[in-house]
């Protein structure tokens, strides 16, 4: 007879992190919560505390988050909250248990505080994303007796496979806990694509070969069901009582599907509504989630299922139990999967494009070329993690051989490089055609005036939906612009040099753009319809009152200084913004007769500046009219030189496109 206390709880898979700290702005985050953290520590108060067994020291913390704005809301418990909202840094290695900066968390901090992310690493990735590519490689995660670093797990498969779908990435891999079972789910991989095995199999046949989960199967066919039989073989991870509604959808898909009462599929429906992930039951036995519909006609609405081919009561135990704990580790699993990308993205290494994961070109040879001697150490916990150490001291592999990435390149790329420079040269090509694709299929020009639309409206869900929530409205709108101005300059130009903001590895806008420059800096090159010159775009969404006050100074200041660097007085800026303030309009238009002097030596000067303001609405009107650049540089040239002084006349007559 089975033992109760043999079915208990066991973790079955890795997760990055605490689901409390799935934010939006993720790279952001992280780093403002080093700053937190250095801060809150630096104060006398809390200098020589320690944060462990702390719960007085804890609250504190979670109060000084809320003063600071890092937190909204008034968390019930203090204490818990402030533990949840560290304990990933901690798994990084970028502080320890006691919440004070490590080595690496120092490094990381002192980069975003630079303002300097520059991809200046043989992988060019940026800096950032090359401390958390270390961090990562690091990370171990435990998993009941098993240790797993699941970053050299990622890589692994991917050197044996090329690629993971979305759903390996989401319910296989993190079912690779160790050496065993990676090896049984690459190779069901393998047979999942000649269509011999299903994702759903593999899930059922990972659990059932844990003692717990054979166990509770085996009391569950040994007991006549009840409600405590039903709760304790859901092994729910919090409390047995958690799993009360599965006791009555028992009873339901008993009566409906082993007694054939067919007129209880309505209840049937009512009692998965009552399970905390009723979609899964739903999708799985009716074709529709049309309540009104499957009340209607209630037979004609039921799937094609495992339970109609149960042929006694020990069949339906099983297939009960297979369901239920299918469903309820593909929900787990579905709700890590986002906290899985959000860090294994934060390396800049892997891309997560058109359904499938898969290494980057420069990544990919490097990584390839030592996994075999990497992977020795996929289950073992590296003693460096606090450390901003080295790649190869990481793992002798992981050695930079410029010749081995050129051979791999060559032999993967079918082409004939001899050079590094060459190497990245052909990077760059493919780079820029991954952007071509990613215009074509997410920024249409349908696309484009939507996202105006919501940038107008504010609709900020609906655009980090659209776009990335790994970068703020503000930023999100800046690249947009940049897309909008690329499109109109016929795709001409190093569009992805002139974004002045960080980019990651599907190269989506990430919040942490470097300071002291324009938002885009496009340069273009002599043409007939031309001169050489560069365009400075600057974009805000700042409201109309805010907008005068943030914005005048700055876009003045950049141009400036832009001009008294290059001595190109063609060069000018455009302005791009939702609501324009007509006070913005006119100190724009009066720059055209002022002097901006070097603050350092006021003899040295220039002579009128070219500031050009638009709206989302002119940014709509180039769009639909197919307006492009030449056009658009006759009409501000014009505007520029035209001797109206109202700033509203000027707009309107001379700026403003219909």
């Amino acid at each position: 007879m089975v033992q109760l206390e043999d079915i208990v709880y066991k973790s079955y898979c890795w997760c990055f992190g605490t689901t409390s700290f799935r934010t939006k702005n993720f790279n952001r985050k992280i780093e403002e919560q080093l700053l937190l953290l250095k801060t809150f520590f630096d104060l006398p108060l809390h200098k020589n505390q320690t944060w462990e067994n702390n719960n007085e020291l804890q609250e504190q913390y979670y109060l000084y988050m809320q003063e600071k704005g890092f937190v909204s809301g008034d968390a019930q418990r203090k204490d818990k909250d402030a533990r949840q909202k560290t304990s990933g840094l901690v798994d990084l290695g970028l502080i320890d248990g006691n919440r004070q900066l490590t080595n690496a968390g120092e490094v990381l901090l002192s980069i975003s505080q630079s303002d300097d992310f520059a991809s200046d690493n043989f992988l060019k990735i940026p800096k950032d994303s090359f401390i958390y590519l270390k961090q990562i490689l690091k990370t171990s995660i435990s998993v009941e007796t098993d240790t797993i670093r699941p970053l050299i797990v990622l890589l692994y498969l991917l050197s044996e496979l090329e690629y993971l779908t979305v759903d390996e990435f989401t319910f296989l891999l993190p079912l690779c806990t160790n050496e065993t079972n990676t090896e049984y789910i690459k190779n069901e991989i393998l047979l999942i694509r000649e269509g011999k095995q299903s994702i759903d199999s593999v899930i059922i046949s990972t659990l059932l070969a844990k003692d717990n989960y054979q166990k509770a199967l085996q009391y569950l066919l040994e007991n006549e069901v009840n409600d405590n039989v039903i709760c304790t073989i859901g092994i729910n991870r919090k409390s047995r009582q958690y799993d009360m509604a599965y006791a009555d959808l028992y009873k339901k898909l008993h009566l409906v599907f082993s007694e054939n009462q067919t007129n209880n599929i309505a209840e049937l429906l009512k009692a998965i509504k009552k399970v905390n992930i009723d979609k899964w039951w739903r999708q799985y036995l009716f074709d529709t989630s049309n309540e009104k519909a499957i009340k209607n006609n209630p037979e004609e609405h039921i799937n094609a299922n495992v339970f109609q081919n149960c042929t006694n009561e020990e069949d339906f135990k099983t297939a009960f139990f297979k369901i239920m704990h299918l469903f309820k580790a593909k929900a787990t699993l579905s709700d890590y999967f986002d906290l899985n990308r959000r860090y294994i993205k934060t390396t800049d290494i892997i891309l997560f494009e058109d359904g499938q994961i898969k290494l980057d070109i420069v990544p990919k040879q490097f990584f390839n070329s030592a996994i075999n001697q990497l992977y020795q150490d996929a289950f073992t916990r590296c003693s460096l993690l606090h450390t901003n150490c080295d790649l190869i001291d990481i793992s002798p592999s992981l050695v930079y051989n410029e010749q081995q990435i050129i051979s791999n390149l060559n032999s993967d790329l079918g082409e004939s490089i001899s050079t590094i420079e060459e190497a990245y040269s052909i990077v760059g090509k493919k780079r820029y055609e991954r952007f071509g694709k990613l215009i074509e299929s997410k920024f249409t020009d349908e696309n484009l005036l939507t996202l105006l639309d919501k940038f107008d409206s504010r609709d900020d869900d609906f655009i980090n939906n659209m776009v990335t929530d790994n970068a703020d409205i503000p930023t999100i709108f800046e690249y947009v612009l940049g897309i909008i101005w690329y499109k109109a300059s016929n795709k001409q130009g190093k569009i992805l040099d002139y974004l002045k903001l960080s980019l990651d590895a599907d190269l989506l806008p990430v919040t942490h753009a470097a300071g002291g420059e324009a938002d885009i800096v496009y340069e273009y090159s002599e043409t007939d319809s031309y001169p050489e010159h560069t365009l400075l775009l600057e974009a805000t969404l700042a409201d109309s009152t805010n907008q005068r006050r943030m914005e005048m100074e700055p876009v003045s200041r950049h141009l400036g200084n832009h001009l008294l660097a290059t001595r190109n007085l063609k060069s000018y800026c455009v302005f791009a913004t939702n609501n324009l303030n007509i006070n913005v309009i006119s100190d724009f238009r009066g720059r055209k007769n002022l002097i901006y002097c070097n603050t350092q030596n006021p003899d040295d000067y220039v002579e009128g500046m070219k500031i050009v303001p638009l709206e989302t609405a002119d940014l709509r009107s180039i769009i639909k009219q197919g307006k492009k650049y030449p056009e658009l540089y006759r009409r501000f040239e014009t505007a520029f030189c035209s001797t109206e002084v109202h700033p509203k006349t000027w707009y309107d007559n001379f700026v403003k496109i219909n």
